[in-house]
This record gives C-alpha cells, sequence and structure tokens, in this order.
C-alpha cells in the first residue's frame, strides 16, 4: 500500500498561475517550485520579471527555478546572472542544449563554477546525464531535469534510464536527479523507490494524492455513481424496446 508519510522524494509543484503556486507553497509536503517559459504563457504571463520577483516575494523559503529564454550563450549567460540575483532561493534552468542542437556544457560549467545554482533543463539521455553532471561536478548546488514523461511518450519505460541517472549522480555532493514531466501519480512512488531526488509535479496530479492509499472496492463503486448521475444530469433516455419495435413496423409499412 503506497503511502505519502514513508515518501523520500521530494515534491515540487511545477506551474505558473502565481495563486496557485502560493497556495501549493503553503502545503507541507510540497518542498520547492519550479516553472518555465510555456507554462507562463498559458498562464498569460505579460511581464518575465515581474511575475518572477512576485512569486519569489511570496515564497521566500523555497527553492525555485526560474529559466532563461534567450538562444545564444552569451545572452543566457547574461540572463543566468541577472535571474540568479533576484533571490537566494532561485535556481536558474539553463537547457542543455540551444535550438541549433548547440551543447551548453561550457557555459553550464562556467556558470556553476561561479557559484549560479543551475537547473539544467530538457535532458532525455543518459548521454546528456554523464556530460552535465561532469561540467556541474565541484560548481555549485545544482538539479538535472530528467524528463522521464516525455521518454514514456515516446513509448520507452523510463525507469531503467532514471534508475541510472541515480547513479551518474552519486559521486557528486550537492547534485540532485528531477524526475520531470510527470504524467500519473504513480510516478512520484516509481520515482521514491529508485532513489530520485526531486520529482516536479502539477497541481493537477497533486489533486490526486488524496486517492493515495484508497480502498479500491470503494473506488469502485464511486465510479459507478459517477456514471449513473452524469447519465441522469445529461437526460439521456431509450425508448421502451415495444416503442421501438411498433416504430420499426410503421417504418417498414408492416
Amino acid at each position: 500500500m503506497p503511502s505519502l508519510d514513508k515518501l523520500r522524494v521530494k515534491i515540487f509543484a511545477d506551474g505558473a498561475d502565481k495563486t496557485t503556486m502560493i497556495e501549493l507553497a503553503g502545503l507541507p509536503y510540497v518542498r520547492g517550485l519550479t516553472t518555465n517559459p510555456t507554462l507562463m504563457r498559458q498562464a498569460g504571463v505579460s511581464d518575465y520579471e515581474a511575475f518572477a520577483r512576485e512569486v519569489l516575494t511570496a515564497i521566500p523559503d523555497r527553492p525555485i527555478s526560474l529559466e532563461v529564454f534567450a538562444d545564444q550563450f552569451d545572452e543566457m549567460e547574461c540572463q543566468a546572472q541577472q535571474i540568479a540575483g533576484w533571490g537566494r532561493n532561485v535556481y536558474v534552468k539553463v537547457p542543455v542544449t540551444n535550438t541549433k542542437g548547440e551543447s551548453a556544457l561550457e557555459l553550464i560549467t562556467r556558470l556553476s563554477h561561479a557559484g549560479v545554482k543551475l537547473n539544467v533543463t530538457a535532458v532525455l539521455t543518459l548521454d546528456q546525464v554523464r556530460d552535465v553532471s561532469e561540467a556541474l561536478a565541484g560548481g555549485a548546488p545544482a538539479c538535472v531535469s530528467v524528463f522521464a514523461g516525455r521518454i514514456a511518450d515516446t513509448g520507452r519505460d523510463p525507469l531503467p534510464l532514471m534508475a541510472a541517472a541515480v547513479e551518474f549522480l552519486r559521486p557528486h555532493a550537492g547534485m540532485e536527479l528531477i524526475w520531470a514531466s510527470p504524467r500519473e501519480l504513480l510516478n512520484v512512488f516509481q520515482a521514491d523507490a529508485i532513489g530520485c531526488h526531486i520529482i516536479t509535479v502539477t497541481a493537477e496530479i497533486l489533486k490526486k494524492l488524496a486517492l493515495v492509499g484508497k480502498d479500491l472496492n470503494e473506488y469502485s463503486l464511486e465510479t459507478v455513481r459517477m456514471f449513473y448521475n452524469d447519465a441522469r444530469k445529461a437526460g439521456y433516455a431509450l425508448a421502451p424496446v415495444g416503442a421501438r419495435r411498433h416504430a420499426a413496423s410503421n417504418a417498414y409499412g408492416d
């Protein structure tokens, strides 16, 4: 039986709605927060810095990952330094490559050894995990975000890769593996079982924490009642069998 009390993996809330982020930060099991430009755009954020500063002011005591959005490495570096200066709890998200597929490893090394706490993002292969961990070694505290959910979307089982990634990071103090882009609550317990340090979880998935350990017979009955009640609310009805036969006879002139 899964149990929230026994989880070792840290849950980070993933999203960009400021009100929801603040609410989730008040939950005892939410240990940090992450966001990205795509989530911010979907949430209607128009002023990146103003949004980030408001969130950081409201949540000063949890690590918060904020992402650069430049594509040239010199601009990424300037943005990373600027974003890092917004708060002591900031982790700057830097993608493993730019949009041309050029490696960001040199930039990652420079920033990490300059004291910028990084969250290296969009990682999907073990080669990338190995290279990133080597680039971060000896630098500031850092996270490596492996997008396990996107790996699963390709029909591949992410568990073996994530377990191997844990081993890659094991020798490096201050470096944590993030199970990113989970698709279901079960992923929280999978991440915990392999010793993954952090998992990012959306508000939608976090709502399902109330289901952990729920009796399956009770859940079955609730599901049956849901289908029944929704059919009634929709006003669905079928004509009686006799009436259907009569209508069919008339249609064929019998």
